[in-house]
């Protein structure tokens, strides 16, 4: 039995049970798990060793179970619940974990990431309450508190002017794209990742003390190199293409990203479609500035017959971009604690990532070069066909193909 379908079980059992009924529940979980059942019941359950073992004896017991059941424990046993002892252990707790007590940011900082334990001993150490680190848990629960990331919310000087109005136009657009049946897609390059034996931040399921050994070093391998993951997700059907880049991210390198998620996925999927709208950020290989891109753009339109629609997030709102929540976050989720080995470890690990809302992904690898400060001339630059959109001509524009021209 896994750990996670004992916690279930546990969760689903535990409140329609006395406590006779619970220590031998316990028993019977640590018994059906094997070796070191008891342990894994501990830090699931909350309930002490010692409970597990008597529920164990109970259950060997060749007593009648009537006679068993008559009564829960001996007359006058069991501990007075600590919340009767102390009537004031909430607040204590909340004195510890809450900033606003202290006006102290550090202290704020080591008291919400330190563990349980770190709390038991500060309420001992304060207020001699003694409590283990299960029932301050417990009670942490009860106050709703929970240790959270950070949150990438704050953004650092003023907002631009334009930001709210800029949102309110992707919003509106992608909507009536949908409505229509037409492609609307969320696009970015993940950060780059080395390529071999490194530490992956994260934790994996392996056998107790058998901790997977990596590298001492995070010194990129040039014989392994770096790779790139350019990510097109696709909003109306929660599918996502990754082209895993082994060259530079560049702005060849975007868009022949996501003319392969067309050639394999899309125009398969929207097969009707003579248009195509794309989120992207307004730095990086897809930023509003760069030529590059609007000329790689200007191919790629040329070359299907599309019309593609461009609508760039302003600066620092990078974090809005769907990709980022929708894709990137489940990707470095699923391969946490996995080290990055090889091309073909970390496509099957890319291509792996699902949800439970459905998300599907497809990466490929791509060993195409893409040369550094590539020039795109005025007289091509000007050749592009294409039209500015009102009211934010530099982050809206259309690119038709070029004989529409």
């Amino acid at each position: 039995m896994e750990k996670e379908q004992m916690r279930t079980l546990w969760e689903n059992m535990k409140t329609s049970l006395n406590e006779m009924q619970r220590r031998q529940y316990a028993a019977t979980l640590a018994i059906t798990y094997g070796y070191g059942g008891a342990t894994v019941v501990h830090e699931i359950t909350g309930i002490s060793l010692n409970t597990i073992t008597a529920g164990k004896k109970e259950l060997a017991s060749k007593a009648d179970p009537e006679t068993r059941a008559k009564r829960v424990r001996k007359p006058g046993g069991g501990a007075k619940c600590l919340e009767e002892k102390y009537p004031d252990i909430q607040e204590h707790v909340r004195e510890i974990v809450d900033g606003h007590t202290y006006g102290n940011p550090e202290k704020v900082l080591s008291w919400t990431t330190e563990s349980l334990r770190s709390i038991q001993m500060a309420l001992e150490k304060r207020h001699g309450i003694k409590a283990s680190y299960v029932t301050v848990g417990t009670i942490l629960d009860d106050m709703c508190y929970s240790k959270q990331a950070n949150q990438k919310m704050l953004q650092v000087g003023e907002p631009h002017p334009d930001r709210d109005a800029q949102f309110e136009i992707i919003n509106g657009m992608a909507k009536i794209f949908m409505l229509d049946g037409q492609p609307v897609i969320s696009v970015d390059t993940k950060k780059k990742e080395n390529v071999g034996n490194f530490k992956n931040n994260g934790q994996e399921y392996r056998k107790n003390k058998d901790p997977r050994e990596v590298l001492d070093h995070d010194f990129p391998l040039k014989e392994l190199g770096k790779v790139a993951p350019y990510g097109v997700y696709v909003v109306n059907d929660n599918t996502a293409y990754v082209n895993l880049g082994t060259s530079h991210d560049t702005s060849e390198f975007a868009v022949e990203s996501i003319s392969r998620w067309w050639e394999t996925v899309g125009k398969n999927t929207f097969t009707e479609t003579k248009k195509l709208y794309i989120n992207c950020d307004s730095g990086g290989s897809n930023g509003s500035r760069v030529r590059l891109w609007k000329y790689q753009l200007q191919q790629f339109a040329t070359r299907t017959g599309l019309e593609i629609y461009v609508s760039h997030f302003p600066p620092g709102t990078s974090k809005w971009n769907k990709i980022e929540h929708r894709l990137f976050c489940y990707i470095s989720k699923n391969w946490a604690g996995k080290p990055l080995i090889d091309i073909e470890t970390i496509v099957n690990l890319i291509s792996s990532t699902s949800t439970k809302a459905g998300l599907s992904v497809i990466c490929k690898c791509d060993d195409k070069t893409y040369p550094l400060k590539q020039k795109v001339s005025d007289k091509e630059f000007n050749a592009i066909n294409i039209r500015k959109m009102a009211p934010f001509y530099e982050w809206n524009y259309v690119i038709f193909p070029a004989e529409n021209r």
